[in-house]
């Protein structure tokens, strides 16, 4: 008997890009973030999002199925680094897999400070796999309208 399936050229689409990006995220990262090796590889990429308020920079992170102490954040040379592990499942040998999509493995996200962050203030939080970093913006001179007298 045929099946009808309807065709979806967004969810073709999204797989596609889904692909590219397991595909790219395998390569090394960006040149020498800081930590002074050049190329830095890593088995997946965490996302982050980051938003700015009127006194910090905050970074959340989404880091399920990994523990406290299986991450690990710096500030270095003007650079905000979030890296760690996520341990790969101990595979049943009577169980077959029909897709495994998540990733598993080393991570390094790196981000270069605003000129207007304080790096020697940050802190971090990490509650049911979100990692939040909040990074605080240095006080400012605020500037003021000086009227010039011209002679």
């Amino acid at each position: 008997m045929n099946t009808v399936t309807t065709w979806n050229p967004f969810r073709e689409l999204d797989e596609a890009q889904s692909r590219i990006t397991r595909f790219l995220g395998g390569f090394p990262t960006r040149m020498g973030e800081g930590n002074g090796h050049g190329l830095t590889g890593t088995d997946w990429s965490p996302l982050v999002d980051i938003t700015e308020g009127d006194h910090e920079y905050l970074f959340i992170a989404d880091l399920p199925e990994i523990r406290k102490d299986e991450v690990k954040v710096t500030v270095e040379n003007d650079i905000l680094s979030i890296f760690g592990e996520r341990k790969t499942e101990k595979k049943e040998k009577k169980r077959k897999f029909h897709r495994v999509e998540r990733s598993y493995g080393t991570f390094r996200r790196s981000f270069t400070l605003p000129q207007n962050a304080d790096g020697s203030k940050v802190t971090a939080e990490f509650h049911d796999g979100v990692l939040k970093v909040h990074l605080p913006k240095t006080p400012t001179a605020k500037s003021r309208a000086i009227e010039v007298k011209v002679q």
